[in-house]
């Protein structure tokens, strides 16, 4: 048996040993090596400074999030359009996830098929927590620690696999290396035993990880807001209507007949909702012990209270490290943030350094997001009287009402006036100001030095070349640092201003509460003060009045929506959208709801960008029209692993 252990040692270790790969914080590798060449287990956990690269290795299997090519609710979906053939930039982004939203997903080769690698780090994770007990030098707290940093990449790693393919296999411990082929082939367990697994790792870790990092070394490291603030999201998940008695998928069924979506009953789909309003509060606790509040930028020049709103709103995702950010990723190198930054921003300045040749601002958000957004009186257009008689796509000219939101004299559509502040903050368009983005920012500027974007045919930010400009005509400015400048010609003239990317921060967990509540009892139940006291919370930071005093407005055509759960989940949902807007979260949420269908039904129009008048320009277009299936609400399992493993069924319609 001594022989047979050793030999699984030093075969689990060669299987893995090409797979340990750096750790962004640290830049160090398992890099132990006998007399025969091969790295042993009992060398890797020989000492702390040894075993804790292993530590890194867990981490490194982190999706990469942040990044057109990595991301995977960034270019999926319908949020964010970029043009097909990238001629001049296909070094700055690949569009090989862009290829889902196009409806080119294969089960041949899925897009984003990071299966076999998610399952390596989930077999990495196993290991140390297997091993790290024989470390002759760490001390147990940090022993505890470890093991429960494994727990919760563990859990990520499962719920990443059911995010999108659904029900999967848990790997609850290692196979023997000398398991049979019977063992090996495994089945995919029913969905709420995954849900259920990845719950009970989350609570497991959550007592042993530090409520914030204990020194810088451990930039990165997860902490305890952060597995709680997991936990919430996974319960949220497995509440969902594509998880929770998805009658839909009741036909997906393993090859011994176990159903892996359950048909249940009112009250058993409730309780999902109640054990998700628990986790969101707990969440919610842990992150007020860690200091974790809504994000107020503190401004460095004297600016008017509209300036000021728009930063404060602008930089809840770029301001690095701020206080609202529970969680951002330090797997996606900073450089891939500068590629984000490159291809959604205006080529800025292009009069004073017109080659700018890797400044693309072709990566744009169509016209139904830029509709989605609210009027300046806090409740959609459908449903502001106001906007009754008023076309959206009317031309209007800015005046000086408009002054910081539009330039002075410019002709736009009525879309761009009178909306709320995120509309001003998040999205640039044709005439809209754009503060900041110079390489020396004022106090107390005028309006009409500011930069206005002019991206009709011979404005300086006009459509260069087929790559080069404009796709939709809107620009997701919330995705762009406001100090980011140009300050020269060709390659190097972008001075892109880097940030980590968030991965979750406060104002989505709180709306996931107050979607919680809804669902658990409606808006009228025990917990509804709390519902409305977080949404609340985060469109007051977004300089809007409550819901209830919103929709009870004069300007309301439908007084007292919020009253009924029908009509709460729908302001919640479009508040979620808007708030999360370009952060990879549109993606996932119109799948866990369900809604992703409807939506991507509505097609992905733009202007005519190409034209120079604004009759011409203001020219509304199909881009594209989306199809969307039962089929597409999970990934495909890539047909070359099925026939590796003839055990796995395939998803729905695939």
């Amino acid at each position: 048996m001594k022989i047979v252990n050793k030999l699984k040692v030093k075969l689990q270790t060669c299987a893995i040993a090409a797979c340990l790969v750096a750790f962004t914080a640290c830049n160090e590798y398992l890099d132990i090596a006998p007399d025969d060449g091969l790295p042993t287990l009992e060398m890797a956990f020989a000492l702390r400074s040894t075993a804790i690269r292993y530590l890194n290795t867990c981490y490194s299997f982190m999706p990469r999030e942040g990044h057109p090519d990595t991301d995977d609710g960034m270019m999926t979906g319908d949020e964010l359009w970029g043009i097909y053939d990238r001629r001049e930039s296909n070094n700055f982004w690949n569009g090989s996830l862009f290829n889902i939203a196009r409806g080119f997903q294969s089960a041949n080769t899925p897009a984003g098929n990071d299966w076999d690698a998610i399952y390596q780090g989930i077999r990495i994770c196993n290991i140390l927590m297997e091993e790290v007990g024989t470390v002759p030098d760490l001390p147990e707290w940090e022993r505890l620690q470890w093991i429960a940093e494994a727990k919760f990449l563990k859990a990520r790693y499962h719920f990443h696999l059911v995010r999108k393919w659904g029900p999967i296999p848990i790997v609850r411990e290692n196979l023997p290396i000398y398991a049979s082929v019977d063992e090996v082939r495994v089945s995919r367990n029913p969905v709420d035993e995954c849900f259920d697994y990845i719950l009970q790792l989350l609570d497991e870790a959550i007592p042993d990880l530090p409520l914030v990092e204990r020194s810088r070394d451990e930039w990165g490291r997860i902490t305890r807001p952060i597995a709680a603030a997991v936990k919430a999201r996974v319960a949220v998940f497995a509440a969902s209507p594509l998880f929770n008695n998805n009658t839909q998928q009741v036909t997906l069924v393993n090859k011994d007949g176990t159903p892996l979506f359950a048909s249940k009953t009112a009250e058993e789909t409730k309780a999902r909702w109640d054990s998700a309003v628990v986790a969101c509060r707990k969440a919610i606790d842990i992150c007020n012990q860690a200091s974790k509040k809504l994000f107020t930028h503190q401004s460095r020049w004297s600016l008017n209270d509209t300036l000021l709103l728009q930063l404060d709103i602008r930089n809840v995702l770029t301001e690095k490290w701020n206080e609202e950010i529970i969680w951002t990723n330090t797997q996606t190198p900073l450089g891939a943030n500068n590629i984000l930054q490159q291809c959604t921003m205006p080529n800025f300045e292009v009069e004073d350094y017109p080659d700018v040749s890797t400044v693309f601002g072709n990566i744009q958000p169509p016209l139904k997001i830029a509709e989605m957004f609210y009027t300046s009186h806090g409740i959609p257009i459908e449903n502001d009287k106001t906007w009754n008689a008023v076309d959206p796509y009317a031309l209007r000219i800015g005046g000086n009402a408009e002054r910081w939101y539009i330039a002075r004299g410019y002709t736009t559509v009525e879309l761009n006036f009178d909306r709320e502040p995120r509309f001003y903050a998040w999205l640039g368009f044709d005439g809209g100001i754009w503060y900041g983005q110079r390489t020396s920012i004022t106090s107390d500027p005028d309006p009409d030095e500011l930069i206005s974007i002019r991206c009709r045919a011979g404005g300086i930010h006009r459509k260069m070349g087929y790559d080069w400009g404009p796709v939709t005509g809107y620009y997701p400015k919330k995705l762009v640092h406001y100090e980011t400048a140009i300050t020269g010609t060709g390659a190097n003239g972008p001075r892109p201003v880097s940030y980590p990317w968030p991965i979750f921060r406060l104002a989505d967990l709180y709306l996931l509460y107050a979607e919680a509540i809804n669902e658990s009892e409606g808006p009228n139940g025990a917990h509804s003060s709390e519902m409305f006291q977080y949404i609340d919370m985060v469109r007051s930071r977004a300089g809007l009045p409550a819901v209830q005093e919103a929709w009870d407005s004069e300007y309301s055509n439908e007084p007292g929506k919020y009253n009924e759960q029908a009509g709460m989940r729908e302001i919640i949902h479009r508040e979620r959208l808007i708030e999360l807007a370009f952060e990879g979260q549109r993606f996932w949420d119109l799948r866990r709801w369900k809604e992703a269908d409807a939506e991507y039904a509505k097609g992905i129009r733009g202007f005519k960008v190409t034209g120079s008048r604004p009759e011409d320009y203001y020219q509304q277009l199909l881009l594209a029209d989306q199809q969307f299936g039962i089929k597409d609400y999970f990934w495909p399992i890539a047909i070359a692993t099925i026939e590796q493993n003839p055990n796995l069924v395939q998803n729905i319609g695939w």
